[in-house]
């Protein structure tokens, strides 16, 4: 026993000069370090996760990176390798990732649209020697990351036909998923991209019926940053309209005052609340109602991102709500012993308030340093988002990166040990956070981020 407490004593002593070292590290020191964890996470993805037999990327890997799993494609995962090998080639200007992306994109289009109804389909499975539609309806949300990912590819690939699939895609939105009355879309569809208004029995067995009535801040904001990108390749009046559109609906009405998300709303975008439900029912339904810090902070970007390419100059409302939305999360859901934010809260009432789920997911966590980053350079006067922001590195570093294996775990390891042993890769998991993070983080710290000059603050 002796001996095992000194293992302890040296493992936390070696745990926290780590740490201390992150801490201690300049501009300067810091900026190889990432850059060698991009690096590293672009070799551990690429050119592993290509599909050469049914197409597209490998959604399913252990925690080693043996392929094990079911392999469904699902627009999602599939649509966000488009746009990391997208950015990746951008980035490095390295043709290879022109070419993983052009793989992706080839999938999309031959495999993943629906010729009968339009749109892209949402799951697709492996049986026998070909691919079966799995899903049983059309997602928003889905097709919104298929736009993301075909813009983005149309120009580091100067593909014409997928930007067209692109244009396809927003005008199957516009028919189908908008909403002409109160605005907005609608994220749970039926097959044929109708709405289920009026479907009382879920015969069909739908994914997300519950939801199916209500619009959400998730499907809302990643239609955002995909008519962001859109935009910027294709800059037609219509979806400036649609940009602005969700732009000013993100900010000024799913954002609360408080300076957080709310989950869900109903079509006239009252807010749906499970507050006077039993307290078992709320755990149950967890999902649908909470505080998210990791979507606060990923929003308080994308906000600033979408205000950049629309050229909304001294644009300070938004600048100072995204802050607000950082600054909230920070308040409440930063864990400031280890750093890293929290998966989620909820407000009993307008002064009681608990802290629901502790794990700390990877996704938030990358855009939780994405966004303190981002901060620290809109206002350098306030020293603190700095300082936060190298201590979300060091937590990174300590507790989501896999330095065996490689990869990011799911979660961080000081709240979920086992996750040190949970796939590297599923169909919600890919490398489409950590990888923005990284990119942009890189960028910010070399002078090379236009989004930090156009909002800076004195």
């Amino acid at each position: 026993m002796p001996g095992y407490w000194l293992f302890l004593v040296v493992l936390l002593l070696v745990s926290c000069k780590q740490k201390a070292k992150v801490a201690d590290l300049s501009q300067e020191e810091l900026l190889p370090t990432i850059e060698i964890a991009l690096h590293d996470l672009a070799t551990d993805w690429y050119p592993k996760a290509l599909d050469t037999v049914y197409g597209g990327y490998w959604s399913d890997f252990n925690y080693k990176w043996d392929k094990v799993g079911k392999q469904d494609k699902m627009i999602v995962s599939q649509a966000r390798h488009i746009w990391t090998a997208s950015q990746l080639a951008l980035f490095y200007k390295d043709e290879r990732y022109v070419k993983i992306a052009a793989h992706g994109y080839h999938f999309l289009r031959d495999q993943m649209w629906d010729s009968l109804n339009g749109g892209f389909n949402t799951l697709m499975g492996i049986e026998g020697t070909n691919l079966k539609r799995l899903s049983t309806n059309k997602s928003t949300y889905g097709n919104a990351f298929a736009i993301y990912a075909l813009a983005t590819y149309s120009q580091i690939s100067k593909d014409t036909a997928a930007l067209e699939l692109a244009k396809k895609t927003f005008y199957w939105l516009e028919e189908h998923a908008h909403d002409p009355v109160y605005k907005g879309y609608f994220d749970v569809l039926q097959q044929d991209g109708a709405w289920m208004l009026d479907v009382t029995d879920n015969d069909n067995h739908y994914d997300n019926f519950i939801r199916k009535d209500w619009k959400d801040q998730n499907s809302s904001i990643h239609l955002l940053e995909s008519f962001t990108a859109l935009y910027g390749a294709w800059p037609d009046p219509l979806v400036r309209e649609r940009l602005e559109e969700l732009f000013y609906l993100i900010r000024d009405t799913i954002t609360t005052e408080k300076g957080y998300l709310t989950l869900h709303l109903q079509r006239d975008w009252t807010p749906v609340s499970l507050r006077d439900s039993s307290e078992v029912y709320r755990k149950q339904n967890f999902y649908l109602d909470h505080v998210s810090f990791g979507h606060d902070v990923e929003t308080a970007f994308l906000l600033l991102e979408a205000s950049h390419a629309m050229g909304l100059q001294h644009d300070t409302i938004t600048a100072r709500k995204a802050k607000k939305m950082v600054d909230h999360a920070l308040e409440w859901g930063w864990d400031s012993q280890k750093g890293g934010f929290y998966d989620g809260g909820y407000y009993q009432d307008e002064d009681s308030r608990t802290i629901e789920n502790k794990e700390k997911v990877w996704w938030a966590e990358a855009e939780g340093l994405n966004s303190l980053l981002l901060l620290s350079q809109l206002y350098p006067q306030e020293a603190r988002y700095y300082d936060l922001f190298k201590k979300q590195w060091a937590y990174i570093d300590t507790y989501l990166i896999d330095h065996e294996y490689g990869g990011w775990y799911e979660a961080g390891l000081d709240i979920s040990p086992e996750a040190k042993k949970r796939p590297k890769a599923q169909i919600w998991k890919a490398n489409y956070h950590d990888g923005r993070s990284m990119m942009n983080v890189i960028r910010m710290l070399k002078g090379e981020f236009p989004l930090t000059e156009s909002h800076k603050r004195d």
